[in-house]
């Protein structure tokens, strides 16, 4: 088992750098569905004619994923799992029970994609497309609006409120793992790009920060558990024009703590809140921003204005969420909290995978995330939790 980089780690989470600024990602890439024949002998299989070439998009994600019409006439979207073998079957074996157990669910309907389609032995799955824009998109262009929110926050209450007829998947998501902030396996170290080991040795010379993420393992390994998304970003959200949030991926689908869902969500805004510190987006003036070597005070003051400015919309998925799930467990918005908190270390070290070098606004989000692990009671509040008891 290895530790991440030398002793000494630059823990400064307030030093912002000019290469701060939010990187973005190419939306498609070319493909080539030749070499996947078996799309089309599925589609063909369930009665909807191959897909037509020239309309075939292919959205960029950890699966192959295309978006197309097919001959008859049928615009689907399909998925193929990628990865090891015993993750692909566990990974589509839950996906799988969602659409059994969503079935029965009343306040989810209309709220999930409608599945037409699967082979299991070609780690296919088959939906009906959905023309709408995705959660991400909506948070950068700053149109995610409260009444969205809410009924986020309502569907997600539903997902959680509900009582399955029959068995799912218990084991405990893999993340966050504190055993590997105290080493990891050879094979995972030599993967690891310079940002990455950065992102790990930050958190490894970290002894409060282990102890925090321990405390959550086992908080959550004690939580009640309930039907849960359990991957629960906005970019996993589509929005159509009549406002309709839709909950997609459902790969990782279990039965698990809801605080982490809840949590997620949070985390996604705080950690809008900390990437907006060096731009201007919701600020008074539309110039360019300009002041990208602030000072410490600029930093925690544009970044309680940003805060001020987002985390309206966690308060309003909270009141949501409150009208569906109304009696809640004394430790849940404590989790709840720390979970925001791990995103934002989640988000770092995802973020890390795709830099050179950690970038200043990236360590300042990560200590934000740090201080709602450590204390979350303190930091409920400011997300808008009722503190139950």
């Amino acid at each position: 088992m290895l530790r991440a980089g030398p002793e000494h780690a630059n823990e400064q989470t307030d030093a912002l750098e000019k290469s701060a600024a939010p990187k973005t990602q190419p939306t498609f890439r070319p493909v080539d569905l030749d070499a996947f024949p078996e799309v089309d002998a599925l589609l063909i299989q369930l009665g909807l004619g191959a897909l037509v070439r020239d309309s075939v998009s292919a959205p960029v994600g950890r699966n192959h994923a295309w978006a197309g019409n097919t001959t008859s006439g049928r615009r689907v979207f399909v998925k193929r799992l990628v990865g090891p073998e015993a993750d692909v079957r566990a990974r589509m074996k839950r996906l799988l029970s969602f659409e059994e157990f969503v079935r029965d669910v009343d306040g989810l309907a209309g709220y999930v994609p409608s599945l037409l389609g699967f082979d299991e032995d070609a780690r296919l799955v088959v939906f009906a497309h959905i023309e709408a824009k995705s959660g991400a998109e909506l948070m950068v262009d700053q149109t995610f609006g409260g009444d969205l929110a809410f009924a986020v926050g309502r569907a997600i209450g539903s997902l959680h409120a509900a009582v399955p007829d029959g068995e799912l998947d218990q084991t405990l998501p893999s993340l966050p793992d504190a055993g590997l902030l105290r080493g990891m396996p050879l094979a995972m170290y030599n993967e690891l790009s310079f940002a990455e080991l950065e992102a790990w040795r930050l958190m490894q010379h970290d002894p409060a920060l282990i102890k925090a993420l321990e405390d959550l393992q086992e908080w959550e390994s004690q939580a009640p558990r309930v039907p849960s998304h359990c991957d629960f970003r906005v970019d996993q959200l589509l929005v159509a024009d009549d406002g309709v949030p839709i909950l997609t991926d459902w790969e990782e689908f279990r039965l698990s703590d809801p605080a982490r869902d809840v949590g997620s969500f949070a985390g996604e805004w705080l950690y809008r809140s900390v990437l907006d510190i060096v731009t201007n987006r919701g600020d008074a003036r539309s110039s360019a921003f300009d002041d990208l070597e602030l000072t410490h005070d600029q930093v925690l003051a544009r970044g309680t204005e940003k805060m001020e400015r987002l985390l309206p919309l966690v308060h309003r998925f909270w009141s949501g969420y409150r009208t569906v799930r109304t009696h809640l467990d004394p430790g849940f918005t404590a989790r709840a909290t720390a979970f925001a908190g791990w995103h934002l270390l989640d988000r770092l070290i995802a973020g890390a995978a795709q830099s050179q070098r950690l970038s200043g606004i990236e360590r300042a989000a990560a200590g934000i995330g740090r201080g709602a692990l450590l204390t979350p009671h303190k930091f409920a509040p400011l997300l808008g939790f009722e503190v139950t008891t």
